[in-house]
């Protein structure tokens, strides 16, 4: 079978991994527009923030001696035929895979075509925030969802004064509450970050941002953070069925049945969900689809995570007002932390998560198995329970469930990187080139690496786990 990949990003570098490991006898070739190597998208604001280096988002890409064609846009596909047209050639396929990402949007704004403002999507696009903030002052941050925000953190790190503008209610308001959101704009401010919110951006002067309230924001630099839509042109202009992103059913078909979709371009169930989760969950099952398979891909439960210098946010679910729901609630604005968490049939229908709370990791965990809550819901909020006394506990890995999920984005749990421990895996490196732990977001690194030194401290005192 001739498999072609169209995108060499997270989504697209790992089904055409995956289909390779599956079945060596798949010719898989691999278009990507990008000319750089496979790298970890979700690790950008940490290159921007100085905390990580290019090397750090270097990936595991498609194997040595898969046909891979990066800096090759791909500019039209032929369904009746099966080709993929390129500017310099035909290929043909009996099955092809959409992994074309997601494009940033562009505001209709007077002067983004200035060279001091950047849209912040490819790495490319950090370079050259990074070259500009060399020489900046003052830098505005366009959109105050997450990427906005991490976006406006790394820069000030930067030293440079930084000012988020939003034109929403209040700061990522997709995932947070109104309360969540205001301890988060205070932490922001104690961090060097200002924000406007409610602002309408009439033009980018070169020298500051022009609002609709007649006021004049002066910045150097202007960064845009307002979001990303599917990259679903070559499907549209196909004739396969898209809308708000290219439209999948539960095995990942597009309406062509020889075209799937995964990842940033793919909507399913009418959820396009832009997170690196769900896209390996998609790109396995597609994987498995062509090598014969019956896997269905039901969805993703998904959990958002800001982890930057001074900030830590955990939303997942809904948190919105619910006449059937169960509402618990804390905030100590002072401290910068807060929790709210939304209960119905005694099961977590959406929480959010400020500041350092030690319950986060329990919280995500009954999310994510759509789990029972404790009868004490305080526990969740402060990380202890209330009223009869109760053991010290310790934070040990010896007390996480063996099926608790480690790694998020590629579904590691405790007990597959105990597995591995027994299979000879000794170290955190050898871990993840056998589960792919810590691969996506990082954020489970120091989980990983815990749980290995608890292996290795149990087996040397008592000879195995």
């Amino acid at each position: 079978m001739k498999a072609i990949v169209i995108g060499c990003g997270m989504a697209g570098s790992r089904v055409a991994s995956d289909l390779h490991a599956r079945d060596r006898d798949v010719k898989v070739t691999v278009f990507g527009a990008e000319r750089h190597p496979p790298y970890n998208r979700i690790m950008l604001s940490t290159l921007l923030a100085g905390r990580a280096a290019e090397e750090d988002l270097a990936m595991t890409g498609p194997p040595a001696g898969m046909d891979v064609r990066l800096g090759v846009r791909v500019t039209a596909i032929d369904p009746d035929r099966r080709l993929v047209i390129t500017p310099d050639e035909v290929v043909e396929y009996d099955a092809l895979v959409l992994a074309t990402g997601a494009r940033a949007v562009y505001p209709a704004l007077p002067g983004l075509d200035a060279p001091t403002v950047r849209a912040f999507r490819t790495l490319d696009d950090c370079r050259a925030i990074v070259a500009g903030a060399a020489t900046a002052r003052a830098a505005i941050v366009l959109g105050g969802g997450l990427l906005g925000l991490e976006t406006a953190r790394g820069l000030a790190g930067r030293g440079l004064a930084v000012t988020v503008v939003h034109a929403g209610p209040h700061l990522m308001d997709r995932q947070l509450d109104a309360g969540g959101a205001e301890v988060l704009a205070r932490t922001l401010d104690g961090l060097g970050v200002a924000v406007r919110l409610g602002a309408r951006a009439l033009r980018w002067t070169g020298a500051g941002l022009d609002l609709a309230d007649g006021t004049t924001i002066p910045a150097d630099l202007l960064v845009l953070a307002c979001g990303a839509r599917p990259d679903t042109d070559l499907a549209a202009a196909a004739g396969i069925a898209v809308r708000r992103g290219v439209l999948v059913d539960h095995a990942l078909r597009t309406s062509d049945p020889h075209v799937w979709a995964i990842g940033d371009c793919a909507e399913h169930d009418g959820t396009v969900y832009g997170l690196v989760a769900p896209a390996w969950e998609q790109a396995d099952t597609v994987a498995d689809r062509l090598t014969g398979a019956t896997t269905c891909y039901r969805g993703t439960r998904p959990v958002i995570r800001l982890k930057a210098t001074g900030l830590d946010v955990a939303a997942m679910g809904s948190v919105a007002d619910h006449p059937d729901a169960e509402v618990v609630s804390f905030a100590d604005p002072a401290r910068g932390t807060y929790a709210r968490l939304v209960i119905r049939d005694d099961r977590l229908a959406g929480a959010v998560l400020l500041g350092d709370n030690p319950s986060v990791g329990t919280v995500v965990q009954l999310f994510d198995r759509d789990a029972e809550v404790p009868e004490d819901r305080r526990s969740l909020l402060l990380g202890r329970s209330f009223g009869a006394v109760q053991p010290a506990r310790s934070e040990s890995p010896a007390f996480l469930p063996a099926q608790a999920l480690v790694c998020r984005c590629n579904s590691v749990t405790k007990a597959a990187i105990t597995d591995r421990w027994r299979d000879g895996a000794r170290t955190v490196p050898e871990i993840v080139t056998t589960t792919r732990a810590t691969t996506g977001c990082g954020g489970c690194r120091d989980a990983v690496t815990g749980i290995v030194d608890w292996l290795a401290a149990a087996e040397s005192e008592e000879g195995s786990p």
